[in-house]
């Protein structure tokens, strides 16, 4: 018997079959084609679904149950999305739609802690008993797994990590607060920095790298402009680290987790990425002089993270 984990994301649905030992069977997605109503949207995930078993000759009948992140809060005991910003939902009763179409139980969870559980389970915290996951894409996401357990607080809103400050005042950020770690330390933040400098710069590599089109300026280009000592990308980088070790070090003081993981895109740069940051959270480390301390490691489970996640919510 198999689960089945829809990942819901901005861009794509990715959908994948899920064994009881969490290995990934077979997988398949589809463009979301946002805006488009919850109504077409469970849908497209009934039709992406149907045509991922037809295609790998998986019936239904072999199906336990499905599971699904979304890029938004959930509350399950309601059946409802209570907001997703991307999506324009408020108090949608999407996992009843998506009920009215499968034959099987459904349950739901926000995406970036539905992959942080993969992680868990089967990636980078594999084994431990307490671990939270950073994820670094467009904006700044999380999970946090306490004693083997999915952190989920009061009202199923908590791990929303990217939105405590760390520059009290600072840059707009999309939840409406000034200075959130979102606004500093994410994929989206990091070019956007990268721009301005190489804006002001206009003879640094950051520039040419790009053609001198700033809009095509990517963190792929400027983590290349780093290696290569480009001081106006240095200084982009440093400032991005110094920020995003704010928030590590504040995760790792509050909760004094054994791993900490670092994933989404810019995880793929790997040491490039990790190295530095590790030396700039070390000293702000409270508890520095204990002989065990917090891991600081990368994400093991790239993009299969949130299927696997998705999938494996029946567990919780």
């Amino acid at each position: 018997m198999y689960h089945i984990g829809i990942d819901l994301g901005g861009t794509n649905i990715a959908a994948g079959v899920v064994d009881h030992q969490h290995k990934l069977i077979c997988k398949a997605s589809v463009p979301t084609s946002l805006p488009r109503s919850s109504q077409s949207l469970a849908d497209g995930i009934l039709e992406l679904t149907r045509n991922m078993l037809e295609d790998n000759q998986i019936e239904l009948s072999q199906i336990d149950g499905l599971g699904i992140g979304i890029p938004g809060t959930v509350n399950q005991s309601a059946g409802m999305i209570e907001y997703a910003n991307n999506f324009g939902f408020d108090n949608v009763p999407f996992i009843g739609m998506l009920q009215q179409r499968f034959p099987f139980p459904i349950v739901a969870e926000n995406d970036a802690k539905a992959a942080a559980w993969a992680e868990y389970l089967v990636g980078a915290g594999s084994g431990c008993h307490s671990m939270v996951a950073v994820t670094l894409g467009t904006g700044v996401g999380g999970g946090i797994i306490l004693n083997g357990k999915l952190w989920d607080g009061c009202n199923s809103a908590a791990g929303e990590i990217g939105h405590m400050v760390v520059e009290r005042g600072g840059r707009l950020c999309t939840c409406g607060r000034r200075g959130c770690l979102e606004a500093y330390a994410s994929a989206a933040a990091l070019v956007r920095s990268a721009r301005e400098a190489a804006g002001q710069n206009p003879d640094s590599l950051l520039g040419k790298l790009c053609g001198g089109d700033l809009l095509k300026l990517n963190g792929k280009a400027v983590f290349q402009a780093v290696k290569e000592e480009d001081p106006t990308a240095k200084a982009v980088m440093e400032s991005f680290i110094r920020y995003l070790a704010e928030g590590i070090a504040n995760l790792i003081n509050i909760l004094q987790p054994e791993i900490l993981c670092i994933g989404g895109g810019l995880s793929g740069a790997g040491d490039s990425l990790l190295l530095p940051l590790r030396e700039a959270v070390r000293p702000m480390i409270y508890s520095k002089n204990s002989k065990v301390n917090t891991r600081i490691v990368l994400a093991e489970l790239g993009n299969d993270a949130g299927i696997i996640g998705a999938a494996g919510l029946w567990l919780l």
